[in-house]
């Protein structure tokens, strides 16, 4: 096993600026489901169910620009730089027709699907009320991701904690003035949170447009003069990106099976699941801005002609992932209370999570080296091997989901052991992908 180019020093920077943006795009969700949770259990316990709605419907252009992103990093490994620019345009034409299409499809279809899976009509009110506001971030999010597959691609990550910060600060104002109605401003509630989320993704979308034309060499990136000539550049984005779309939408669908499941318990344990559910989120950052660095670090060393190199690259970043969670286990393990009182002053809510809490702590040490193997197989661009893989693996979570959540009628914290589940064949899947798999020479 060869040394890797990459020095622990060098991942980092590529990483941490991707780490604050995750952090930050999730404390989009984090800040309104602390808010709400001074509301009531109501709308904590929709948001989830709506903000996980959203976000399975989002995965499938975030699948399309993760696909762009390996191909800008392809060219950028291959010094082709002037094709670069088709990619971004290209894929960005495409996603916004697809905005166009999951806008439509939620504002005439949303109501049936959600009224047919959860049983209480309170909970239903409000996710609709929020899905109402919160479909409008569509066009903004996924500008926002194939701006993140460029400056990712071609790893020229600062520019994103920037922006991360950007969308936090308005998130928080928003949030702030539009649940509650402070200023001035109409007390919307749940509505509020969603309103904040679209005004804040909107205001990274000018911030990425100010910054690529102030900043960036659009000539050396082949963006000048540009018009995009044929459809053949989208279709080779999504030879590599189709079955990521597929992929990741599986996986937030079967995230929002299992949160219906849980609201059936009860709105009392949903709003348990949406606090837990929001603190996996927060931890795994690290882990999930890692596992982007290593997709990203391997499609380039490829491109590099450096295939010896790369194993030994996955698992310096996987040792990395886990040292840094290993920190954030340490702290909750030890102050779980502490934590959990940023969401509720409930004593009952908190007793109820902490449970739970501790399940995901345990997860997050499995989940630290496998989702980093699992991201480093689409980064060598057998994208239809990392869908085998996660599809073999989301079976397994239903089956396992559906014994102890709807069988077996567990308790909550048990019903969380499926995300155990999950990083265990995860990564033991991508890992024998990884060491037997004919990846060197795949071509993209």
């Amino acid at each position: 096993m060869e040394k890797p180019s990459y020095s622990y020093r060098q991942i980092w920077n590529i990483a941490y600026p991707v780490l604050l943006t995750l952090l930050i795009q999730n404390l989009i969700q984090v800040i309104d489901t602390a808010f709400l949770g001074h509301v009531g259990e109501v709308e904590l316990g929709a948001s989830a169910i709506a903000g996980i709605y959203y976000i399975a419907v989002f995965q499938i252009a975030f699948g399309f620009s993760t696909g762009s992103q390996i191909l800008i990093g392809r060219r950028n490994g291959e010094k082709n730089y002037d094709q670069i620019g088709q990619i971004v345009i290209g894929g960005a034409v495409f996603l916004w027709t697809m905005a166009l299409l999951i806008f439509l499809f939620t504002r005439i279809c949303s109501e049936s699907i959600l009224s047919r899976a959860l049983s209480s009509k309170n909970v239903l009110q409000a996710s609709l009320d929020y899905l109402d506001w919160r479909i409008w971030g569509i066009f903004f999010s996924t500008t926002n991701v194939m701006f993140r597959a460029f400056f990712v691609g071609i790893t020229r990550t600062k520019v994103l904690t920037a922006n991360a910060i950007l969308m936090a600060l308005t998130n928080v104002f928003f949030d702030y003035v539009l649940i509650f109605g402070h200023w001035g401003f109409p007390a919307m509630g749940i509505g509020g949170a969603a309103l904040a989320s679209v005004i804040a993704e909107a205001s990274s979308v000018l911030f990425f447009i100010i910054y690529t034309w102030a900043a960036v060499d659009l000539k050396k990136y082949g963006f000048t003069g540009i018009i995009l000539k044929n459809l053949r550049i989208i279709k080779s984005i999504l030879n590599v990106s189709f079955s990521l779309m597929i992929q990741y939408f599986l996986s937030l669908s079967t995230w929002l099976i299992f949160f219906l499941a849980i609201e059936r318990m009860g709105e009392t344990t949903l709003a348990v699941s949406n606090i837990i559910r929001s603190f996996y989120m927060i931890i795994g950052i690290p882990v999930f801005a890692l596992s982007a660095t290593a997709s990203t670090l391997v499609s380039n060393s490829i491109g590099a002609g450096k295939q010896k190199e790369v194993i030994a690259l996955i698992w310096k970043i996987a040792r990395l992932a886990l040292c840094i969670s290993l920190v954030f286990i340490l702290f909750l393990g030890l102050f779980p209370e502490l934590a959990l009182s940023v969401y509720t002053s409930d004593p009952e809510l908190i007793r109820a999570s902490i449970p739970s809490l501790y399940v995901i702590l345990f997860v997050l040490i499995v989940l630290s080296v496998g989702n980093v193997f699992f991201q480093s197989v689409s980064g060598t661009g057998n994208t239809k091997s990392a869908l085998f893989i996660e599809t073999t693996t989301l079976i397994v979570y239903c089956f396992w989901m559906w014994l102890v959540a709807i069988h077996l009628k567990a308790p909550l914290a048990v019903c969380w052991t499926s995300e155990l589940i999950y990083a265990v064949f995860i990564g033991t899947f991508s890992y024998i992908y990884i060491k037997r798999g004919n990846w060197e020479n795949k071509r993209i």
